[in-house]
């Protein structure tokens, strides 16, 4: 399955694998008997890096096989997905618009400044809510002057950008043997489906542990499954071995919402910053350390487990 995976037509965007670490200090500080690793896809060598990057490589892959000569998406006013869609949409001669909750910025920094670069047309809505009908819209506009729009979901959240991570874990294979838990951070579902689906594939026992970064546990469960769902009937693969496939989500770090930081990620930043000169930003990355090293604190971990941070990216935020 894993070749089925391999055969789907992909975007030239970056090269992997990316690097496995030890986090040998950051052990060492902690005191703990765990082994901890890093997956390093913040060291993706497109646009700044990140898993949108690795989402990207089948999603705009298929926005060409339909013709399309422009990207439309949506998120945050520091959304890295956007950031990304824009990159890609630069890189393969495309237009992008960018559907974005929140209010213009007289002096645009992190993300926002990067949008503007790489030439993306941005629209603000009000909301969370209006960005659906906005995108809709955007690319009725497209269509009605002749173009051919393709719509990309809020973090490429969908069967195409989930396959990725599927394939990502036979990349994380061909470095290590499974580690016991991955901890990454969630929001849109669509890596964490992507990891599930691929510990599936592969026939590990892996956990996977989810650090909500916004969404409350049952919802994002529920979005995950949707995902899944898709990714079989893409890969016209028998779902019902993803369907038996605990969905984990912890989402008690999420503070006081979307892109506020909290007391704990604030320590995440700075610890793993001074311990291994890993730079977390402040929306997922940090929240998902915070609460790795929280369950680290309270023993929840079996001892002497494998335990691999997947990094998924976003330090531009660090500069927002």
């Amino acid at each position: 399955m894993f070749d089925r995976l391999s055969s789907l037509p992909s975007a030239p965007l970056a090269a992997y694998p990316t690097p496995v670490e030890d986090l040998d200090r950051l052990r060492a500080t902690l005191g703990v008997t765990q082994r901890l690793l890093v997956k390093r896809d913040d060291t993706i060598g497109f646009a700044f890096g990140g898993n949108k990057v690795r989402k990207m490589r089948f999603v705009s892959a298929d926005a060409q096989r339909a013709g399309a000569d422009t990207l439309i998406t949506a998120g945050g006013l520091q959304s890295n997905h956007a950031r990304v869609t824009a990159a890609a949409a630069a890189t393969l001669g495309m237009h992008a618009i960018l559907i974005v909750n929140g209010k213009r910025q007289r002096h645009r920094t992190g993300n926002a400044l990067l949008d503007d670069l790489l030439g993306a047309e941005v629209r603000y809505v009000g909301g969370r809510e209006h960005r659906g009908p906005a995108m809709e819209a955007a690319a009725e506009e497209v269509r009605a002057k002749g173009g051919r729009p393709y719509v990309i979901p809020i973090g490429a959240s969908n069967a195409l950008g989930a396959a990725a991570f599927a394939l990502a874990i036979a990349e994380l294979l061909g470095q290590i043997d499974p580690p016991d838990i991955i901890v990454h951070s969630t929001s849109s579902g669509g890596t964490q489906a992507g990891l599930i689906a691929g510990c599936a594939l592969a026939d590990v026992r892996t956990r996977v542990l989810g650090i909500s970064a916004d969404e409350p546990a049952a919802s994002l469960e529920g979005d995950i499954r949707r995902i899944l769902a898709g990714l079989g009937a893409l890969l016209d693969f028998d779902a019902a071995q993803f369907e038996e496939a605990p969905v984990e989500i912890d989402d008690h770090f999420v503070g006081r919402g979307y892109g506020v930081p909290t007391t704990a990620s604030r320590e995440a930043i700075s610890l793993l910053a001074r311990t291994e000169a890993l730079f977390l930003d402040p929306t997922y990355t940090a929240k998902a350390m915070a609460g790795l090293l929280d369950h680290l604190r309270k023993s929840r971990f079996p001892a002497g487990a494998t335990i691999l941070f997947w990094h998924t990216g976003g330090q531009v935020g660090l500069f927002a």
